[in-house]
């Protein structure tokens, strides 16, 4: 019998029926049908064809029908040519796309155990960045993107004229399309808490002068929409606690080999 080799596993799941992290789409296929019950799915087939998935989740006493697509990494739906307007979930071990399609519900799996989170920059505009500033924010929810989850980094990024990071927060539960209050219509938000103030804030022209930063899908897009930074966090880790050294212990568990 071939042995199966465990040695670079080196992610051990507590409270998990697998006890390493998974290495495949199929170790993601086993953790999904553990946790189901949680997004209180009904499966009603598993299949060889696109979609991998339908199920049936019960809202409000009715139930909404979900197609669903298995990947190890979520980026690996593009790469396979998968039809958006096809699928409502992609279930995933890693969520590494940043630019996923807004109507694609990426399941991150290791979430569920604890491991990983992502970084947001999340633009914010007068009369919001006074009341960011001060500490009533707590009792509000805020725009945070709709991939973002409960244990999340966000940066705040101050328009015109400041052009800058100055707070650092972390999502204190996952965003919902709720009603906005800030404008007609629905928005994706959630509760906030502050985990640190830059006294030395991070400004747009240092992310334009930095050699790799610069180089990033938000800078290059003027800080935009609100975009996923993980993959450029460590440098934007090194910026922040270079010129804000006390906020170190505060982002201990942010350092960048914890994502």
């Amino acid at each position: 019998m071939k042995k199966t080799d465990t040695t670079s596993r080196n992610e051990v799941l507590e409270g998990a029926p697998l006890r390493y992290a998974p290495s495949n789409e199929l170790g993601v296929v086993f953790l999904f049908a553990h946790l189901a019950h949680k997004w209180r799915l009904r499966v009603d087939a598993v299949q060889s064809v696109f979609p991998d998935c339908i199920a049936y989740q019960k809202i409000q006493g009715k139930e909404k029908r979900i197609r669903i697509e298995f990947e190890f990494k979520s980026r690996n739906f593009k790469t396979h040519g998968h039809d958006k307007s096809q699928c409502d979930w992609v279930v995933c071990w890693e969520h590494d796309w940043p630019d996923a399609p807004p109507n694609l519900q990426i399941i991150e799996l290791r979430r569920e155990f604890g491991l990983g989170f992502n970084v947001w920059i999340v633009p914010i505009n007068d009369p919001y960045k006074e009341k960011l500033n001060g500490n009533d924010y707590s009792s509000d929810l805020w725009s945070l993107p709709s991939q973002c989850h409960k244990g999340d980094l966000i940066l705040y990024y101050f328009t015109r004229p400041e052009q800058c990071i100055s707070h650092v927060f972390v999502a204190a539960d996952r965003s919902q399309k709720v009603t906005a209050g800030w404008k007609e219509g629905k928005d994706y938000m959630g509760p906030i808490r502050r985990m640190c103030r830059l006294k030395a804030p991070v400004f747009f022209d240092d992310l334009r002068n930095h050699r790799v930063v610069s180089t990033s899908h938000f800078v290059r897009n003027q800080m935009q929409g609100r975009p996923n930074a993980t993959e450029y966090w460590p440098y934007l880790y090194d910026i922040i606690v270079k010129r804000n050294p006390s906020v170190k212990p505060k982002l201990r568990r942010f350092a960048p080999g914890n994502i």
